[in-house]
């Protein structure tokens, strides 16, 4: 089968090593130094490795904090959070609730983002991904670890304090991501994770309150259906953009196997189309027959 007009990353070149023209007497690498080197005595300015960072601006980048939150996916995990509280809100819930489920979303989205960074990191580290600080070194996997390990900590209690039902149901899909992380992505059934992870949300929603002991009633089936159909969706909007990678990889799932068909342009019109087509749906159902039976 041809090969699909997929995009591609540019990638940096790598550094080519120093060769000497001849060699130097011991101790004249001292006096051969460049300013990268030596950025305090010969780059007053503070760019240090022509790229317009400043030591302390590079320092900041590098630290652990920073690389724990890029390595956690955040655009994802606040946009999935805010979505989510904004559905509690409109389903009735108070501010309070709607609070705890936004604190919660954003937890298991940090987990499920660095738990794929730190599958994925040889492969990241291979194709020189950008914003992977796990693969290129700048994020110890030790730490990344520790930290999911915290955060699967805190979002147990957190996901419980809105009822036992609901955050076992929230408990699930956070297991089923996980899972997807490491088994049928890159086949034929990759959609089918996203789909049943996304199709809990709204029973997650419908069943919760306030306290432990809070039961709500069951979601309506027309919504769990629309949910997971949009897991499908945002699926394919995020398998896009690493379509040329999967396929160096030899990778089969399925937004892959229609890129190959359809190319990665239209692809995308198609799968933005679709995605919008299911929130729309989404709405609909929500403002006839609501949330809950």
């Amino acid at each position: 089968m041809a090969k699909v007009h997929l995009w591609k990353r540019r990638r940096p070149a790598a550094d080519a090593p120093d060769t000497p023209d001849s060699p130097q007497p011991e101790g004249a690498a001292l006096s051969t130094l460049t300013q990268a080197d030596r950025p305090e005595e010969a780059d007053p300015g503070g760019d240090v490795d022509g790229t317009g960072r400043r030591p302390w601006r590079r320092r900041l980048l590098d630290s652990t904090p920073v690389t724990l939150l890029v390595a956690a996916h955040p655009r994802q995990g606040v946009v999935t959070a805010l979505v989510i509280a904004a559905a509690a809100l409109v389903a009735g819930r108070p501010a309070r609730e709607a609070g705890i489920v936004l604190l919660t979303v954003l937890v298991g989205q940090a987990i499920l983002g660095w738990h794929n960074d730190l599958v994925d990191r040889d492969r990241d580290a291979g194709h020189r991904t950008p914003n992977k600080p796990i693969a290129d070194g700048r994020l110890d996997a030790g730490t990344a670890w520790y930290a999911l390990v915290v955060a699967l900590l805190l979002v147990i209690p957190l996901s419980i304090s809105t009822g036992v039902t609901a955050g076992v149901l929230y408990l699930g899909s956070l297991v089923i991501g996980i899972l997807g992380n490491v088994a049928l992505r890159r086949g034929r059934l990759s959609p089918v994770p996203w789909a049943a992870s996304f199709a809990l949300y709204p029973c997650y929603l419908s069943y919760g309150g306030f306290g432990g002991s809070a039961e709500g009633d069951p979601p309506q089936v027309a919504m769990v259906v629309a949910a997971a159909l949009l897991g499908v969706g945002v699926h394919f909007l995020r398998a896009i953009w690493g379509l040329v990678e999967d396929d160096q990889d030899g990778w089969t799932y399925l937004p892959l196997v229609l890129g190959r068909r359809l190319g990665a342009t239209r692809l995308l019109v198609v799968s933005t189309t679709y995605t919008g087509a299911v929130v729309a749906a989404l709405v609909v159902i929500g403002s006839t027959v609501g949330l809950r039976q």
